[in-house]
């Protein structure tokens, strides 16, 4: 039964709808009146119910303003977000770009004299897209990259043309079986392999006008050698060896040859394989369009910074506005907001006044280290307002400092040093770095003399490698190699494998000048990094068997005179103590006294952290809130307890008022039936007397 319907409908349950059976007596009168006196403490737990809905409705308000001003702060406790750089060109049809993590501020001057293009090969025209080449036998197209050195003459590298694997591009390789030799399927294969080639095919309007072209990733380094093993007919279509001569290993031809971009950044000379250049100035893309000439201003984003903190500053307002009037007292109608003196409201507002009223800690030696200097105020209501000009000048003046003081932020003294993450238990401060052990790599060395070269075949070409964990059979292309290009073969190989690929591993192989030995090193850092090789015919050729295989170790030492522990590179802040979850990279350096750690907590990363505690299951607005529902749950159950007790009242109202109503008429027709018959006795009297 609802609350507004409670206790009112029990007399329509009792069947009498009528006055007095005999005597006229108003029965349901009396008895609805009784009720009512009877039924006052339901009335008293509704309005008691009524106003805790109303302070329901109340917190809901409150969490909704919370809620938002959460939302707020997301462009505030992104660091990235607040040392974000705009990159404006003079002339952005030459080139445009984007600043990143690691830009800073200055002016360049950009001309671009060659722009990076990408090597596209053509095969022999044939007369058909859909008909089958070849016999259909399983074919490997063996994709190598790196860069060409020769002279070309209508598109065919002439003799003594070199080379050179790019150890850095893995191997790639492509089936074509009879599921997909046509030219169309040879096509659809190699995209689908997704190997950085893409291939096409051009009707140059000839007798044989269905032509395969193949394109590699822009730049120099990009070349393509693709070996043949299979099929003799795709052999000699696709088998392309710029070192050989045309027919006869160079079976395609090039149309469009690989080029890096050339360009100069403040006079310096710059080459690119691609017309993205991310390494010319740091943390700064450019995107090269044409050839020409520009200047380039890399400056602070102030704008997103003051819209970000104008847009905290509303939202911490309504915060505020909100809690004020529903805990206000109205003097003139003598009324109190429906949250006044409410504890949960009341922590809430004075916890957020508090922490954004305390000065920073751990912002070293940074200029700026509270609120007021950034010409934000506390105002007489509670609200904050903020000074345009002084936010501006501060930013102008100390643009790094801003960051500082909404996000977490750490700052080391060494270089080598670096912030990477903190959490909610990382306490702000300055701490002292000791490093015991820097962090190595895993590797696998061996012991035969590589320097004279070796011939990779079907004997000795099955490599089965253990790389972080991780065990492949992984198959080297088969030929003639000098120690530096088998070096490049095998890491361009390991790389290319997918499992690995997948896992983020990868390996860097490199042959001792002196005794030709090889290495196979993990690039990974830490226990974690490993690599074995088991004793086959390759590893024996390669390294001598098994090699000796030697595990990466992480990284040791303190922060703030307590053992860390270490992963990888990282050091990480001991649990329990003040640095617990702080992590910092150590790349390098010597070992011993490494600096301090300067780690601050910002306004917006704290009021984040508060925000996401009142808001949570077990937070102060969700305990406040279970607590009121709970007493409206209660109220619910006395309500029916009491409408039980009533019915009971009332049925005895109604049977002991009946009964009197009953007794009335009885003897009122008793009355009237006496007085009928003194009646008759006086009028016998009076005429028979």
């Amino acid at each position: 039964m609802s609350t507004s319907s409670v206790g009112s409908s029990i007399l329509g349950a009792s069947g009498i709808s009528s006055p007095g059976i005999g005597s006229g007596l108003d029965v349901n009168g009396i008895v609805t009146k009784l009720m009512a006196i009877e039924s006052q403490p339901i009335t008293l737990l509704n309005n008691q119910q009524q106003s805790y809905q109303t302070q329901l409705s109340a917190l809901g308000s409150v969490s909704s303003s919370l809620s938002s001003l959460q939302g707020a702060l997301s462009g505030l406790t992104n660091l990235s977000q607040l040392q974000s750089l705009s990159a404006t060109p003079a002339d952005p049809t030459v080139l445009t770009a984007t600043a990143g993590s690691g830009s800073i501020p200055g002016s360049y001057a950009i001309g671009v004299t060659t722009l990076a293009q990408a090597q596209t090969t053509v095969a022999t025209g044939q007369t058909s897209s859909t008909a089958a080449i070849g016999t259909g036998a399983s074919t490997t197209l063996t994709f190598s990259f790196g860069t060409t050195t020769g002279t070309v003459t209508g598109g065919v590298y002439q003799p003594g043309t070199t080379f050179t694997q790019d150890p850095t591009q893995p191997t790639k390789t492509v089936t074509i079986n009879s599921t997909n030799n046509s030219l169309q399927g040879i096509r659809d294969a190699i995209n689908a392999a997704n190997i950085g080639v893409t291939a096409s095919i051009v009707n140059d309007g000839t007798a044989s006008p269905y032509r395969l072209t193949l394109s590699s990733s822009s730049g120099s380094s990009h070349s393509m050698s693709i070996a043949v093993a299979g099929d003799a007919t795709l052999t000699g279509l696709l088998n392309y060896d710029p070192t050989k001569t045309a027919g006869a290993g160079q079976n395609m031809t090039q149309s469009v040859s690989p080029q890096n971009a050339a360009l100069t950044v403040n006079g310096l000379a710059i080459s690119s394989a691609s017309n993205s250049v991310t390494s010319a100035i740091s943390g700064v893309t450019l995107n090269l369009a044409k050839i020409g000439s520009t200047s380039l201003s890399m400056a602070y984003n102030s704008a997103s910074v003051q819209s970000s903190i104008q847009g905290f500053i509303a939202a911490y307002n309504n915060v505020n506005s909100t809690i004020s009037a529903l805990t206000a007292y109205n003097t003139t109608t003598k009324t109190g907001g429906p949250l006044l003196g409410d504890f949960t409201t009341l922590s809430v507002q004075n916890g957020l006044r508090n922490l954004l009223s305390q000065p920073l800690t751990g912002l070293g030696n940074a200029s700026i280290k509270n609120l007021t200097q950034l010409g934000i105020t506390f105002q007489k209501d509670g609200s904050l307002a903020l000074n345009t000009a002084t936010l501006q000048s501060a930013i102008n003046t100390s643009p790094q400092d801003i960051a500082g003081m909404f996000a977490s932020l750490g700052q080391s003294t060494d270089s080598l040093v670096s912030y990477v993450s903190s959490t909610s238990k990382t306490l702000p401060g300055s701490y002292a770095v000791n490093v015991t052990r820097l962090a190595t790599q895993g590797n696998v060395a061996g012991n035969v003399n590589l320097n004279a070269g070796i011939t990779i075949n079907g004997t000795n070409n099955v490599l089965n490698i253990t790389l972080d964990g991780t065990a492949q059979a992984v198959t080297l292309a088969q030929g003639t190699y000098t120690s530096a290009q088998l070096a490049s073969l095998v890491q361009s190989t390991i790389n290319g494998t997918a499992a690995y690929s997948a896992a983020g591993s990868s390996v860097a192989v490199s042959i001792n000048g002196g005794t030709g030995f090889m290495t196979i090193a993990s690039n990974r850092y830490g226990s974690a990094s490993n690599v074995s090789v088991t004793n086959t015919s390759a590893g024996t050729a390669l390294l001598g068997g098994t090699g000796t295989s030697t595990a990466g170790l992480d990284v040791t030492g303190s922060i703030n005179g307590v053992t860390a522990s270490g992963s990888g590179q990282n050091l990480i802040g001991a649990t329990g103590s003040s640095t617990e979850g702080l992590t910092l990279k150590v790349a390098g350096g010597s070992l011993g006294a490494r600096g301090t750690v300067n780690f601050s907590l910002g306004y917006a990363t704290q009021l984040n952290n508060a925000l996401t505690g009142y808001l949570s299951s077990t937070g102060l607005i969700t305990s406040a809130t279970n607590g009121i529902n709970t007493n409206i749950q209660n109220i619910n159950t006395q309500i029916t307890k009491i409408n039980s007790h009533l019915a009971v009242i009332q049925q005895n109202y109604l049977t002991q008022f009946t009964a009197l109503d009953t007794l009335i008429s009885r003897m009122t027709q008793t009355s009237n039936y006496l007085t009928q018959q003194l009646t008759a006795m006086s009028y016998t009297q009076k005429n028979y007397g």
